[in-house]
């Protein structure tokens, strides 16, 4: 530990980062809920992630404080931070400084950058918002006209030279047939020893993580994914890699950290996830978010409850750090209603993290996304989401698509409709009187609870149209 202090500490006296001085501890740190690991638990209380926002690399925005504060009005605590320094919008910088003659040295850091970083981290932990750190964005290789003017292209550091790493001059433009890319993988996701072993650009990219590190060990409330959207043609040695590196760096600083992967494979049948579903020594828990761009409700379902089953011997948690879905994306992504779907079958179906992505291609924190984080706020809220399952083999007479069902039998059911609809729930095991209150999504509106006889058949219709959910209890 006194290494990583003394490091900090002249960091802190040269003015370059200012720290969360709290101390924290092992307790309060985010980490799989000793009760129930399939969900978090933060500051020893457990925690259902909910969120929506409008950026990528949200800690490059310049209203970020208010931004912050928008979410966590609407019930939400959790967002998705990739460390992407891609000039999308003008107001993005790089991490690395730029030289006068246009090259960056990847040995001198870009304060600015950093010290955006570090606003981010304390901004979030003061307002107790989740944050899930994306460490490398695939796309910004991918891309020629990114790859072009990113600090690690050769051509624009003055550090190393095409002829002594294996980086191309130009990666392979990318494609998709059938869900999955095609073309040949950028070599800058091969430099680790069992792949490429390319010494030379792992040791840059070693210190970039380290400094990112410096920062994110600091803090109890941080998540780490490895890559974003790593293609199912890349080694999984790539992810295996960093995960020991993160664990290592944290092991050196008396810390504990949740690490998991993100491959680009929307059925989560594909083998790619068995490199996740089968490590729970190297990946703590599942990035599933992928699976939202399968748009058939039926599939969407049934892949979110492949990985529950398959997580049964070693439980841990599934999150969704994106959720496609926006009428104003296109054709892949889902529409508005899609994405509201997905949302709500995340959190019935198991998740522990159900958050909505950026536009276009997601609803962000628009307010169509706002009203239903504050409704799915205020069911789990009326409940005890951490002690329940996914259950629709207690509904009958639903058509596909119609209702999904949490419960804990005996005790409570949670049945969301996204549309008008009937089914029968089977609450034989809650004997007694029951209590159920229709919640009108929408409005974000409870309905007048009504008292029933438990132990037999419950009939449940929605009382109008649009997304509806009704909490089904046992009477104190």
């Amino acid at each position: 530990m006194k290494p990583l202090i003394s490091l900090l500490s002249l960091l802190l006296m040269a003015g370059h980062v200012v720290y969360c001085t709290a101390q924290t501890n092992e307790a309060n740190r985010i980490r799989p809920y000793a009760a129930n690991p399939r969900y978090w638990q933060y500051k020893d209380k457990p925690v259902l992630l909910l969120g929506g926002s409008k950026d990528d690399n949200l800690f490059q925005i310049p209203d970020l404080q208010e931004h912050l504060d928008e979410m966590v009005s609407a019930g939400a605590n959790y967002i998705r931070n990739t460390m992407s320094d891609r000039p999308d919008f003008g107001f993005e910088v790089h991490a690395f400084q730029k030289r006068a003659d246009g090259k960056f040295d990847l040995e001198q850091w870009n304060e600015e950058y950093w010290k955006r970083f570090e606003n981010m981290l304390r901004w979030t932990a003061e307002r107790d918002i989740i944050v899930q750190i994306e460490l490398w964005d695939m796309h910004d290789m991918l891309r020629p006209d990114y790859w072009a003017a990113i600090p690690w292209n050769p051509d624009r550091n003055v550090n190393y030279l095409f002829e002594n790493t294996r980086l191309p001059r130009r990666p392979s433009p990318t494609a998709y047939r059938n869900g999955e890319s095609v073309g040949r993988p950028h070599e800058f996701f091969h430099s680790v020893p069992a792949v490429n072993n390319d010494e030379v650009l792992l040791s840059f990219q070693r210190r970039f993580i380290d400094r990112v590190l410096e920062h994110a060990l600091r803090y109890e409330h941080v998540l780490y994914c490895i890559s974003n959207e790593i293609h199912t043609e890349y080694s999984p040695e790539w992810g295996w890699y960093w995960a020991r590196h993160l664990r290592q760096r944290a092991a050196q600083a008396e810390k504990g950290i949740e690490v998991a992967e993100m491959y680009w494979a929307p059925k989560l049948t594909h083998r790619a996830h068995r490199d996740s579903l089968d490590r729970p020594e190297v990946y703590s828990f599942f990035e599933a978010s992928q699976n939202s761009a399968v748009l058939d409700p039926q599939e969407n379902w049934d892949g979110l409850q492949f990985v529950y089953q398959n997580l049964n011997s070693r439980p841990r948690p599934i999150n969704n750090t994106k959720i496609y879905g926006a009428d104003t994306g296109g054709a892949w992504t889902g529409t508005t209603q899609n994405a509201h779907e997905k949302f709500w079958r995340n959190i019935i179906g198991g998740s522990a993290a159900s958050r909505f992505h950026r536009p276009a291609s997601g609803l962000g924190l628009s307010e169509p996304a706002k009203v239903h984080i504050k409704s799915l706020r205020m069911l789990t809220d009326a409940m005890n989401v951490f002690v329940c399952e996914p259950r629709n083999d207690l509904l009958s007479e639903r058509s596909p698509n119609e209702a999904y069902c949490a419960a804990e039998p005996g005790r409570q059911y949670a049945v969301y409709f996204p549309a008008a609809g009937q089914v029968k729930l089977d609450v034989s095991e809650a004997s007694g009187t029951l209590q159920t209150r229709w919640l009108d999504i929408g409005r974000s509106a409870w309905q007048e609870p009504q008292t029933i006889e438990g132990g037999a058949i419950l009939d449940l219709k929605t009382p109008g149209k649009g997304h509806w959910a009704v909490l089904v209890q046992r009477s104190k």
